[in-house]
């Protein structure tokens, strides 16, 4: 048998009676700590017992067939072993999966920033035309999403929407899309039919809770104003709007999207713990010279991970080095080709840097 993980199962087992101990829920933050840890290893844990019984079937039937004199009994055994040692390589290559590190935010809520960055009103359409197609995509997955802040230009474009992603593994399957992401076309307003680049960048941020991120108020500087948004013909009756800036990181927010101060705050604030857990792993991912997409992305905010050029019907991310064409179904929300692309990607270069030669 190959592997060996019957130390994962002790583990395993372990964390399972932790849960079972009422003790621990006097603890939240341990029994989240546990639970998803237990969580992380079900995957692997599975997959062992079912590895490790075929592998004890195979050796049962070896032993058979050295014993047995009957040729039909023989027959079969030949053919179960036969069949057992074809599915082993399987179980194999599904363990050395499971066995990676799993992302701990993987199967957190997520924020998503989509922001105009250089290029204008060019810049603010694209920042519009790409959150509605994460937004329509997040739908057709079946994700619950909700338009948290929203600032628009004077031309009815985006120059910087925020919005929640809910249900389980939101953030698994967008968190490649942090970055900037440069769009190659002619403007509208474009009279001599020029191509114009310009770019957004785009934050996708694991939502967390008060447990994980511990705000001292006093480093918080809050201010209220009039605010606009949905219902604004009550703008002026209540500062409802709410202003947020963490001091020693300098990280802004806005929230001003509800008629409600208190309903404003509670976005405000879910949004800086966001941002806060966010710039806190960048942090240590830098610190540790580890990327975001393994190989294959630094998660570099200022990193250009997408191109769209409109001209030649043409996506190219540039951390795979792979191009998509039907750039009107993908604005249309049909993300997943390219999602999949990345997330395949991925997986191979951790297979290849934790197997090496063996996958």
């Amino acid at each position: 048998m190959k592997f060996n993980l019957d130390s994962l199962l002790a583990e395993f087992e372990d964390l399972e009676k932790q849960l079972s101990d009422p003790e621990i829920f006097k603890d939240q933050k341990k029994v989240r700590q546990v639970a998803q840890k237990k969580k992380a290893m079900e995957e692997a844990v599975l997959l062992y017992k079912e590895y490790k019984a075929i592998n004890e079937a195979l050796e049962e039937n070896k032993e058979m067939l050295d014993g047995e004199k009957d040729e039909e009994m023989r027959e079969m055994l030949k053919e179960e072993i036969i069949e057992w040692e074809h599915k082993i390589p399987e179980f194999e290559d599904k363990l050395k999966l499971a066995l990676l590190p799993k992302d701990p935010n993987d199967d957190r809520n997520i924020m998503v920033e989509v922001r105009a960055w250089t290029g204008w009103d060019e810049a603010a359409l694209f920042a519009w035309e790409l959150a509605r197609a994460y937004l329509t995509f997040a739908t057709s997955e079946w994700y619950k999403t909700e338009i948290t802040q929203e600032t628009i230009q004077d031309t009815g474009w985006v120059k910087e929407m925020v919005f929640e992603v809910k249900w389980d593994g939101a953030y698994s399957r967008f968190k490649y899309e942090s970055g900037v992401h440069r769009v190659q076309r002619i403007p509208e307003t474009e009279n001599k039919w020029r191509v114009h680049t310009s770019a957004i960048t785009v934050a996708i941020m694991p939502e967390v809770d008060e447990v994980d991120v511990e705000l001292n108020m006093d480093e918080i500087e809050m201010k209220f104003t009039r605010s606009g948004g949905p219902g604004w013909q009550h703008a002026n009756k209540a500062d409802s709007a709410v202003h947020l800036k963490h001091l020693p990181s300098g990280i802004i927010v806005l929230c001003s999207d509800w008629r409600s101060q208190h309903k404003n705050r509670d976005k405000a604030f879910k949004i800086l713990r966001a941002k806060l857990y966010d710039h806190a792993e960048q942090e240590r991912s830098k610190a540790l010279g580890e990327a975001r997409l393994s190989q294959v992305g630094s998660g570099d905010r200022s990193e250009k991970i997408r191109t769209y050029n409109f001209p030649q019907d043409r996506i190219t991310d540039h951390r795979i080095w792979e191009s998509f064409s039907w750039i009107p179904q993908v604005m249309s929300g049909k993300l997943a080709p390219i999602i999949d692309a990345c997330a395949v990607a991925d997986q191979k270069a951790k297979l290849e840097a934790a197997w090496g030669g063996e996958y």
